[in-house]
């Protein structure tokens, strides 16, 4: 098998999981940290005769990251691409065992056991916490309606006050935000990169929860430590 992947989270799931097979990841593909394949271009723009070169056997994407005119010049080429579709913690569970079928995994990974077993004895929370989640500023972007990171938050006890928006990711004013008065503001460290220095300071007499955005939003092996992670990084803010 030759593989290339478009997604991140897949990236790092598939590396760990079937060794060699992949040969080709996007420049955003950051783990495992010693990843060595070609780097194809982003995620939202990669580049489709550089995939070609390479010569995949399937090509991995997501319907949310990637862009489907990508994925239509790779199939008019010729190649298959298995396109990902992850709105909640189970489909992503599914969806990974998918994807691991279709590299040629010989066995089910323990990261995926173990991360299972993880999200399965979740604890009933002892109360829920209500919580706005920008993704984005320049302009304000946050979590809205039926998102994989809404429905991790929300598996740990934390209702994001935008769930039922129309729109998956809105704008909204900075103002509405502080408005809604939520318990706590989860920033997270992608896709826009917020800081100590670069984010709280908007939201001021807020706690603010700056937590991982690899644990939040990514499906693969973070998925074993996510509920520990996050859950002590939203502990520490909601004190």
């Amino acid at each position: 098998m030759r593989v290339v992947s478009l997604v991140p989270s897949l990236t790092e799931a598939v590396a760990v999981s079937a060794p060699g097979v992949l040969v080709g990841a996007t420049d955003w593909c950051s783990h495992p940290a010693d990843l060595d394949v070609t780097r194809v271009g982003g995620t939202k723009n990669p580049k489709v005769d550089r995939i070609l070169a390479l010569a995949p056997d399937l090509v991995l994407a997501n319907e949310e990251e990637n862009r489907e005119p990508d994925l239509a010049a790779l199939r008019a080429a010729g190649v298959e691409v298995l396109v990902t579709e992850v709105r909640d913690v189970p489909q992503a569970f599914r969806e990974l065992a998918r994807v691991l079928d279709a590299c040629g995994a010989t066995a089910r990974p323990r990261w995926l056991e173990e991360a299972e077993a993880a999200w399965s004895s979740l604890p009933v929370p002892a109360r829920r916490t209500t919580a706005v989640v920008p993704i984005w500023r320049r302009p304000w972007m946050v979590l809205g309606r039926d998102t994989f990171a809404g429905d991790v938050l929300a598996r740990l006890g934390v209702d994001h006050l935008h769930a039922t928006h129309e729109d998956r990711y809105p704008r909204i004013p900075l103002d509405d935000l502080l408005a809604a008065a939520p318990d706590v503001v989860v920033l997270p460290d992608e896709p826009y990169r917020f800081t100590a220095a670069d984010g709280p300071e908007a939201f001021p007499g807020l706690p603010c929860a700056l937590v991982s955005g690899r644990h939040l939003t990514w499906y693969g092996p973070s998925l074993a430590e996510a509920p520990r992670v996050l859950g002590a990084a939203l502990r520490a803010a909601c004190r």
